[in-house]
């Protein structure tokens, strides 16, 4: 379901506090890793290999099973396809947030695009393209669209279930 609210229903609010002493997957807390993409290229694989080194020092891979795996997998995946929209609609992306606490981690991607993020409708399953939205729609528990009042762009979050 999209939505526009900035958090998502019982949330946490809109900061966590950062991991005190950098990355230890050890602590039930809040864990939240920042990525600016100013000046980058190739900004997807980078996107994907920073939250897979956070997934790391979360303790989320390597996964000792395979709904672990799959879930580590579809944390990639949204990442990919948020990063991949803010360069295909919105200029690219400005900056990512991934952040985790024992049961959601929650991946944010800002740009400065104008545009909604929605999934195509209706879905068209066999056609190439498009499939982004959709994709982040299925496999979160919810998503939403940021905008700051006189601020270009937004931000696009999505929160997927940690694994049991």
């Amino acid at each position: 379901m999209s939505t526009t609210r900035p958090y998502s229903p019982g949330d946490r609010g809109p900061e966590q506090e950062p991991e005190p002493g950098g990355a230890s997957g050890a602590s039930d807390g809040p864990h939240v890793r920042r990525l600016s993409f100013d000046g980058a290229s190739g900004v997807v694989p980078l996107a994907r290999d920073f939250a897979r080194q956070a997934l790391y020092a979360w303790g989320w891979l390597p996964a000792a099973t395979a709904d672990r795996r799959a879930a580590a997998e579809d944390v990639l995946l949204v990442v990919s396809e948020l990063v991949t929209n803010a360069c295909l609609h919105a200029e690219g992306p400005e900056q990512m947030v991934i952040g985790c606490d024992r049961k959601v981690i929650r991946v944010e991607v800002s740009d400065r695009g104008t545009g909604q993020p929605a999934p195509r409708t209706p879905h068209r399953s066999g056609r190439p393209g498009g499939h982004g939205m959709f994709i982040v729609q299925r496999l979160c528990l919810d998503w939403g669209v940021v905008r700051a009042p006189g601020v270009a762009g937004k931000t696009v979050w999505a929160e997927l279930g940690a694994p049991a």
